[in-house]
């Protein structure tokens, strides 16, 4: 079974709509035609009414009876005369009513105390709208009014005909114009959706690099674009993920290629079983132990599965928690560790991972600053923030490579990257704690002549 494609949908929900539309102009053009406009003659031909009743009662007080008016040719001069419209107040006759230029004139009638027909309108009688002549509180005739249903009732037949022709005439004009402009509104419109359509296709089945050209400044430009921003960030993500791989295979393979070469040598005996063959496989062990747990570690932070237990706390006591279990390898070092903490520094954070935070960033200064030279931790608070500024000396990060420092697997030249450096997470994991904490690391030339870590967290309002 074929089903109706999109295009065709669009195409009769809006030949539908103006059917609709027809149809409900040609039934409210008829009910209009049929109350208000006919209710509107009904209500000036009751006026009308109104303003002769007392010429027509006076000429009765005046003559006793009907005869004066009863039809003849003579009465007939009467009757139009009382049918005039009264003088004005300066004796210029008045304008004709709007009932008398609508053939109200013709349609009226007086009438007995029997409702017979005394002059007028013949077809006049009870059933149409009357109104009493009474003259010292007797009724004495009838004002009686055809109703303008009951003139049109010969012709309306051929009048409403004329309209349906007309009515159905505008209606498929109508119609055939919208369905003309429904088909080509449709297609320029559907165009667009199934350009988005393959290139949804393209995108799932792989192809990264797909783009959609937005130009209209629509709700489809703004998918287009929504949808380009998707595709880059997919394409980043997979070519991050290549590289992540390959970062840590290399990663892996370089202790592994080590440990196999030494137990290769004792197997072989080329190298004899000592203390001193177990120490360097041990220590190639503890690289590839510490490699994995901060793989572990950032696979965490990365998808925001670290468990944080936000708790109140003081930021100056976790510094100097982290800063007193370090400063004897910094001594031992010849590395000079000073603090300057304006403290108290209020803060809901995790305090293991704050630690975690702090011990990174100088376990990375400890380790790329040269001897003889200091590293210095400054903490402050701001108006909304706290400031933690981590800054060493010699050697520094060229500006175009600071912007890369967090970024995983990522080392600068050798002159921090030495054989005794890190896996290359340790920065990026302390990136995702940041940020974690609803806060922001950046990387800057220190006036030291090193390296300038400056972290801002937001601090708790007390």
């Amino acid at each position: 079974m074929i089903r109706p494609g999109i295009t065709f949908k669009l195409f009769l929900a809006i030949l539908a709509a103006c059917a609709v539309v027809v149809l409900v102009y040609g039934f409210a053009a008829q009910m209009f035609l049929r109350s208000t406009f006919v209710d509107y003659l009904a209500e000036q031909d009751a006026a009308r009414v109104a303003d002769l009743l007392p010429r027509v009662e006076a000429a009765y007080r005046r003559d006793g009876s009907w005869d004066s008016v009863r039809d003849s040719r003579e009465s007939r001069d009467t009757w139009v005369a009382l049918m005039q419209p009264s003088l004005a107040a300066d004796g210029r006759p008045r304008a004709l009513p709007e009932s008398d230029q609508t053939g109200g004139l013709f349609r009226m009638a007086l009438l007995d105390a029997d409702y017979a027909v005394v002059i007028g309108n013949p077809a006049a009688g009870r059933d149409d709208v009357v109104q009493p002549v009474v003259v010292d509180g007797e009724t004495v005739g009838w004002m009686a009014v055809v109703a303008f249903e009951k003139v049109l009732a010969s012709a309306e037949s051929r009048f409403f005909a004329a309209q349906v022709r007309a009515w159905w005439l505008i209606g498929i004009a109508s119609v055939l114009i919208a369905a003309a402009l429904g088909w080509l509104l449709s297609r320029a419109l559907l165009r667009r959706v199934r350009g988005l359509t393959r290139a949804t296709h393209r995108l799932a089945a792989g192809d990264y690099a797909t783009r959609i050209e937005a130009r209209a400044p629509d709700e489809l430009g703004q998918l287009a674009r929504d949808f380009n921003q998707l595709a880059h960030a997919l394409e980043h993500n997979e070519r991050a993920r290549r590289g992540f791989m390959a970062d840590i295979s290399h990663e892996l393979r370089t202790p592994l290629a080590v440990l196999r070469a030494e137990l290769e040598a004792l197997q072989d005996g080329i190298r004899p079983m000592t203390p001193a063959s177990l120490a360097s496989l041990h220590q190639q062990v503890g690289q590839l132990g510490e490699l994995i747990d901060d793989l572990h570690d950032l696979s965490l932070t990365d998808v925001g599965a670290l468990s944080y237990r936000r708790v109140p706390l003081d930021l100056t006591l976790v510094l100097d928690t982290v800063v007193d279990a370090m400063r004897s390898r910094f001594d031992g070092a010849g590395l000079t560790l000073g603090v300057l903490c304006a403290g108290p520094l209020p803060i809901d954070g995790d305090e293991r991972r704050l630690q975690q935070l702090l011990t990174n960033l100088l376990e990375n200064a400890l380790r790329y600053t040269d001897a003889g030279g200091r590293v210095r931790v400054t903490a402050s608070r701001g108006a909304q923030a706290l400031h933690v500024i981590i800054e060493d000396t010699a050697p520094g990060v060229d500006a175009d490579k600071r912007t890369r420092l967090f970024e995983r697997f990522y080392r600068v030249d050798a002159s921090r990257s030495r054989a005794s450096g890190g896996s290359g997470l340790g920065l990026a994991i302390c990136r995702n704690i940041v940020e974690a904490h609803g806060g922001t690391i950046e990387a800057d030339a220190s006036t030291l002549g090193g390296l300038r870590i400056v972290i801002e967290l937001p601090a708790r309002i007390e």
